[in-house]
């Protein structure tokens, strides 16, 4: 009988077991996890609720979505797409709903009802808890020890690499120091601050660089999160681990060029010559104060009294207001890394090590991280299930 090992019980080795159960129920599988339960991670993820998809409904290249990892996730995502993904958790008997926002959830609204039904697919797999690797290494009859016991093929799905991976030491593989990713920004600027709570469409970037994401931006009591800023968090996350997280944010208030604001701001001062400037306003009411003041125009100012050189301010703090980047803070209990196995050492088609026959890699290990919105519970679905269909395919 081939034995199987699988590091690591969060959604891709769980996925990875549950689909080698069904491809080939005579293989023995062991899932060797360090923490107290299976999928603690999973039973968090999307507030609790767990956002285990995307449409991918206006991502126009996979590289939006996957800031690294583009090239594995367009062959993983032919082999099992999210619309699989879909299909696969409704057969199991797990209704979903899809959000205006392109997220796909369990009806339910418990991402609990997820981790259930993996367990549930996975019975008759060996789980071993509180049970952490301590070393992989070749066995002299072909193979690999595990902590000493020998396996048949071995999965790697331990996840982010914020501890390192000590255990794969010995194997001569190329490794990509891990970074955070899906981060908020801490800013200290008391004006801004002081809009906590405040939600807007904006586009925000990091002067003197191209990295740039729009969307939903919450202003907190710390300084910058929703989805526009944890998506170039992810974007920049190198960069600002070698900035040390120190730096510059611009906003555009309204996601749009300099002209076209320009032309808004003149076709209000046409439209409203006697109203006051803080009674007329193209974003939310405490927003436009805000950005009145730090424009340098009174609020009591009318329209007509604006001139080019106020038009030119105002246009220029609506498009690019910029405020220090001071650190980043944690996204919830969600953490995610950039790095770990260097997408150099696996066939992109098949996961497995270019080196060690036998030796697969699924989720986050590699070298692979998305935005937030479903991206990496796709990403840990897909890649868990090659690494079943290809052992299976090599028995």
């Amino acid at each position: 009988m081939k034995r199987v090992a699988i590091i690591g019980a969060g959604a891709a080795g769980c996925f990875c077991a549950v689909q080698l159960r069904r491809m080939a129920p005579e293989v023995a599988i062991t899932l060797f996890e360090a923490g107290p339960k299976p999928m603690a991670k999973l039973s968090i993820t999307g507030g609790g609720r767990c956002n285990l998809t995307n449409s991918f409904q206006g991502i126009r290249s996979l590289g939006e979505a996957y800031p690294r990892g583009e090239r594995v996730l367009q062959r993983a995502l032919k082999a099992f797409s999210e619309e699989d993904t879909v299909r696969w958790f409704e057969a199991e008997g797990i209704p979903l709903v899809l959000q205006p926002d392109h997220c796909w959830f369990p009806r339910s609204q418990n991402a609990l009802d997820i981790v259930r039904c993996l367990d549930r697919g996975m019975r008759g797999a060996e789980l071993r808890l509180r049970t952490p690797v301590r070393r992989i290494g070749m066995a002299d009859q072909g193979g690999y020890l595990v902590s000493g016991e020998p396996f048949d093929y071995v999965v790697v799905t331990t996840g982010g690499a914020g501890k390192g991976l000590p255990f794969l030491e010995g194997l001569g593989l190329e490794m990509i120091p891990p970074v955070p990713s899906l981060f908020t920004f801490t800013v200290p600027d008391p004006s801004l601050r002081s809009l906590m709570g405040l939600v807007t469409e904006a586009s925000v970037g990091l002067a003197g660089t191209s990295f740039k994401a729009d969307g939903p931006l919450l202003i907190t009591d710390w300084g910058l999160s929703g989805p526009a800023t944890l998506k170039l968090s992810a974007h920049a996350a190198r960069y600002l681990a070698e900035c040390q997280y120190k730096g510059t944010v611009v906003i555009n208030w309204l996601n749009a060029n300099e002209n076209a604001v320009r032309e808004q701001l003149r076709e209000l001062a046409a439209e409203n010559p006697q109203k006051l400037l803080s009674s007329v306003h193209p974003v939310q009411q405490r927003l436009w104060e805000h950005l009145l003041e730090r424009a340098g125009l009174r609020k009591d100012m009318r329209w007509a009294e604006l001139g080019s050189k106020g038009l030119n301010r105002l246009t220029a703090t609506l498009t690019a207001d910029s405020y220090p980047l001071s650190g980043k803070s944690k996204f919830r209990e969600e953490f995610v890394t950039a790095g770990g196995v260097a997408l150099s050492n696996v066939n992109l088609s098949t996961l497995e090590s270019k080196r060690h026959p036998g030796l697969y890699f699924a989720g986050e290990v590699l070298d692979i991280d998305a935005i937030t919105g479903g991206f990496n519970l796709q990403a840990a679905w897909s890649t868990g299930y090659v690494c079943a269909q290809n052992i299976v395919k090599s028995l």
